[in-house]
């Protein structure tokens, strides 16, 4: 059974009070800066403080579903007015503020860690040195985390490493990702070396802290530095080396317990065994989940949620609802939005005999997937493929008397209420990606056939960008790696390749067969590859966000203008 796992929600307020001679002025009734924390129980409520913020996003601007949208694995999908991820999709905006959730939300989270961060040392009792090491790299991981998310997503944003009021322009690239560097080599050398216990499951480690730092290494090197792999300085002066980094791996791989799963499909829920799930194709293949007990030793780093989702929590998994087939009731894949249908370009450059490729995306067209009663243009549904991927997506199961429920209803006896029931661990890191970021940086092969391997594929003989390129395309596809992976390959010029996969797509519009090209207007994605030149392949700052500086964060380059809107 799932573990109940949801973080606390500290409250991390400061108060201002001022105060007359003879008042008192310890403040006995509220938690602020001057008394909390002062206990390593504080510290660790302060801590979960921060990790609540991973579950605080609006689904349609999760920095997950942006990059998801981003990529040319899917269009933007949804209903014909659901014009946000449409919009994203061809690097366009609904409003001068379209992420004006989003931006806030990390901020939020830096905050809550910068906070932690400078109240340490009022602690002056810890059960142990290792106690308050723990905490320490965990939230050093977690700015680091909150950072480089902002750094994807907007190129440079403004540097906050402490919680007094400020008004920063942008810092410049080295600026960034040298404090990245810093919290996350600070994490490396604080953390334990040791496994994570099931107890502990979403919290940071030693070993997440090594591949985070592979992947921001990468990008930063990859985007800024086209692959030199450069010497990088850290904000105390410090350097790190790629070479560095592959130990850093090296050490993740041999040391920290993770593996990779035996099967690849037992990773994702649909493979559930239990006596009421009825999807053919996992009966067949003998598939069995491993869950989200700490039994699946891939997942490196997952934001956790729980099937006491409600209307007035945020514990549910909303990316799985915003996937979820829109306006559909079927087994085993459920309703939900329809956001992202996947395009058909991936589906046909998948080889077939590569068990990931039916592993990862939904054909409705495939008799041997048990459709029954699927129907086109759902809700106003637009841009359907009939492709749609499977690795974050609403699972249903019949119940005892023959219903089309959640499995978390059949599970956990949850309320039947689709928009909330699902629980699914949004993996942000798992080992499969360590091994082939190990390859990708050392030039060797052994990573990449590890995975291929397990895929029931034959090894490659030598190494080359092409196979390396290739395999984190299958092996990675929805988890929201592709499109910085474009990024960090070709630049400016990763549009060409957006424009390339992305043009010509069969579709229907409310049930209606046309291509992408001739999607509300001609040449859908003719302008793509000009669109990611202009803004450098990151997002439009929330103007609201530009009006609250007083015009000292300056809006990035391609979106000044008006002619962004969709």
């Amino acid at each position: 059974m799932k573990r109940i796992f949801i973080y606390l929600l500290a409250s991390m307020s400061v108060w201002n009070l001022s105060c007359s001679d003879f008042l008192e002025t310890d403040n006995l009734t509220k938690k602020d800066s001057s008394n909390f924390p002062v206990s390593p129980e504080d510290a660790t409520q302060s801590l979960y403080g921060a990790y609540s913020i991973m579950l605080a996003f609006d689904a349609a601007v999760h920095p997950f579903m942006i990059g998801e949208i981003l990529s040319d694995n899917r269009f933007g999908g949804g209903g014909q007015n659901d014009q946000i991820p449409q919009a994203m999709n061809v690097f366009k905006v609904t409003s001068d503020s379209q992420l004006g959730s989003t931006w806030p939300t990390l901020y939020k989270g830096i905050f809550r860690c910068n906070m932690l961060l400078a109240s340490l040392d009022q602690i002056t009792e810890w059960d142990s040195n290792e106690q308050k090491n723990k905490i320490l790299g965990e939230a050093h991981f977690l700015r680091a985390h909150y950072y480089f998310t902002m750094a994807q997503l907007w190129g440079t944003v403004p540097l906050v490493i402490d919680p007094t009021p400020q008004n920063n322009p942008k810092a410049t690239p080295e600026e960034l990702y040298g404090q990245i560097f810093y919290d996350l080599k600070t994490a490396i050398e604080v953390l334990p070396s040791v496994q994570q216990p099931a107890s502990e499951l979403g919290r940071a480690t030693k070993w997440a802290a090594e591949a985070l730092m592979a992947r921001a290494y990468l990008f930063y090197d990859g985007y800024y530095h086209q692959n030199a792999r450069k010497e990088v300085r850290l904000v105390d002066e410090s350097t790190i080396t790629a070479n560095q980094v592959i130990a850093w791996l090296t050490d993740c791989i041999q040391n920290s317990g993770h593996q990779l799963t035996d099967d690849f499909r037992n990773q994702w829920p649909y493979s559930i065994d239990i006596p009421e799930a009825k999807y053919p194709y996992a009966a067949e293949n003998n598939l069995s989940r491993l869950g989200e007990d700490g039994a699946n030793r891939e997942n490196m780093f997952v934001i956790r949620h729980s099937p006491s989702g409600t209307y007035d929590n945020n514990y549910s998994n909303q990316i799985d609802i915003y996937h979820g087939l829109r306006d559909q009731k079927q087994i085993p894949f459920g309703q939900g939005w329809g956001f992202g249908p996947v395009n058909p370009v991936l589906y046909n450059e998948w080889p077939d005999h590569d068990l990931r490729k039916k592993g990862s995306i939904y054909n409705v067209n495939d008799e041997t997937e048990g459709v029954t009663g699927y129907e086109w243009g759902g809700d106003m549904m637009w841009q359907e493929t009939g492709f749609w991927e499977k690795k974050y997506m609403p699972i249903n199961v019949e119940d005892e008397n023959g219903e089309i429920v959640n499995y978390n209803v059949v599970l956990y006896n949850s309320l039947q209420i689709f928009s909330v029931n699902n629980s699914q661990d949004i993996v942000l890191i798992r080992f499969a990606d360590v091994l082939l970021m190990h390859s990708e940086l050392t030039k060797t092969t052994e990573g990449i056939n590890r995975v291929r391997a397990r895929a029931k594929l034959d090894p490659i003989a030598s190494y080359s960008e092409e196979a390396l390129q290739q395999e984190r395309r299958f092996e990675l596809a929805f988890e929201n790696v592709r499109y910085y992976d474009l990024l960090r390959w070709y630049g400016k010029e990763a549009g060409v390749v957006l424009k390339k996969n992305m043009s010509g797509a069969k579709i229907r519009n409310m049930g209606v067969e046309t291509t992408i090209n001739r999607d509300r207007n001609n040449g859908y994605f003719d302008n793509i590859d000009q669109r990611v030149r202009e803004t450098g392949g990151f997002l439009q700052i929330p103007n609201d966000q530009i009006a609250l500086s007083d015009g000292v964060l300056e809006q990035n380059p391609g979106w000044e203008t008006s002619n962004v809107m969709f």
